[in-house]
């Protein structure tokens, strides 16, 4: 939960090696993978000590695990937070935020360009139980100003957002939170701690689906909330533990070893990212392109000022259409004729992954919510693994070149 043992003048590429609970007696080189759900005390006063939080150490697999401590000390030192604390998934993250933040009665400020489900899950779920929101403008700051409430007590986030890699300033948010006695709280999903640091901006909180880049091969589900150690242990952590909304120790063991490469996948695949926008610009089958690296990008200066000059490794673009009834087919034509990249609702994985937003993410929105957010029938969404550059061109070249 805690991040220990991190001395700062290690760097990021360092830590992501190196954070980790202490090795055991056998000196294991590599984390050990705990596989258990309770841990033998030995005496009856350190196991009620231990039960009642009066001393450190494991007790049952729901309140805590080494190997899930290792996952979150390694995430909690790439952040620069005081602590992490790991959960089932990313929505479970945004569901534990939530939890243990908001009453009936409090208000919430979000983006609309944010993820499809934490709109569903914010705006219709909590409403259910008396949590008010008001869903503004990814970029315009006057949107979020005239937002707040006295009662407003939460801003999310995300940035770059998905599918359309929106970016908002985080400084500017986090100032405007908290004048009015709100927590922000910002998704850095897309962008890892390898290119930005939330924290470091002003952002209260950071939440991670690590299924996505932590891992970075697209084979287990994890989150994270990355936070003040007191945040942690006095608002998210009795909630985690009753609610049981907590990450296997396989699975933390699985995104604690991606890390290890994150710094060195996330710039490898941003410049692939980046030359496959410029490419994608240039296609006369194509109408926009949405990268934050690119020049074209509306936010493009500050983008580069908070992600470390580089924009990511997710793009999107809009498919050229002369009708609007046309826009889905055209994209599904391109979609289809894929050989070589592979049809996939997720992104962080090594292979270059495409979906179609409007028909699956974003596919439970109302065709207003998706025309607010900007999200078409004829946008893909792109997320750049490590496949050869050229052997992308060509895999896309199949769909764009026969469009009718």
């Amino acid at each position: 939960m805690t991040s220990k043992n991190n001395p700062h003048d290690l760097r990021l590429q360092t830590l992501a090696v190196r954070a980790a609970v202490e090795r055991s007696q056998y000196g294991e080189n590599s984390e050990a993978l705990y596989l258990t759900s309770g841990f033998v005390q030995p005496d009856a006063a350190t196991s009620a000590r231990r039960f009642a939080g009066e001393e450190e150490g494991y007790t049952y697999g729901r309140s805590s695990n080494p190997t899930v401590t290792s996952m979150e000390q390694r995430l909690a030192a790439l952040e620069g937070s005081e602590a992490a604390l790991a959960t089932a998934s990313g929505m479970s993250a945004i569901m534990l935020m939530c939890f243990s933040l908001l009453k009936s009665g409090d208000h919430v400020v979000f983006s609309r360009s944010l993820f499809g489900s934490t709109i569903k899950l914010i705006g219709s779920e909590f409403a259910r139980f008396g949590v008010e929101s008001t869903i503004v403008s990814q970029t315009d700051l006057t949107e979020w100003t005239a937002a707040i409430r006295p009662n407003t007590k939460l801003l999310f986030a995300e940035t770059p957002t998905n599918p359309l890699t929106g970016v908002c300033d985080i400084a500017a948010l986090a100032d405007l939170a908290h004048n009015a006695g709100a927590l922000l709280a910002v998704d850095n999903c897309f962008a890892t701690p390898a290119l930005q640091r939330p924290i470091d901006m002003g952002a209260d909180i950071v939440m991670h689906s690590g299924t996505k880049y932590l891992d970075g091969q697209g084979r287990v589900m994890a989150g994270a909330l990355c936070a003040t150690e007191r945040l942690v242990i006095d608002k998210l952590l009795p909630v985690q533990k009753n609610s049981g909304m907590v990450l296997s120790p396989f699975n933390a063991w699985v995104v604690l070893k991606g890390m290890e490469t994150l710094d060195l996948r996330m710039r490898a695949q941003s410049a692939q990212a980046h030359a496959l926008a410029t490419w994608l610009e240039t296609h006369p089958a194509v109408a926009r392109v949405y990268y934050p690296a690119l020049a074209s990008h509306p936010q493009h200066a500050l983008a580069m000022k908070q992600m470390s000059g580089v924009g990511g490794a997710v793009l999107s673009f809009d498919v050229k259409a002369g009708a609007p009834e046309q826009a889905r087919a055209r994209a599904f034509h391109v979609l289809d004729t894929l050989q070589t990249l592979s049809l996939c609702t997720n992104l962080g994985d090594t292979k270059t992954l495409l979906t179609h937003p409007a028909s699956t993410s974003h596919g439970k929105l109302s065709p207003e919510q998706r025309a607010a957010a900007g999200i078409g029938q004829g946008l893909i969404r792109v997320a750049v693994g490590l496949e050869h550059l050229d052997d992308m061109k060509a895999d896309l070249l199949r769909g764009l070149d026969t469009l009718k």
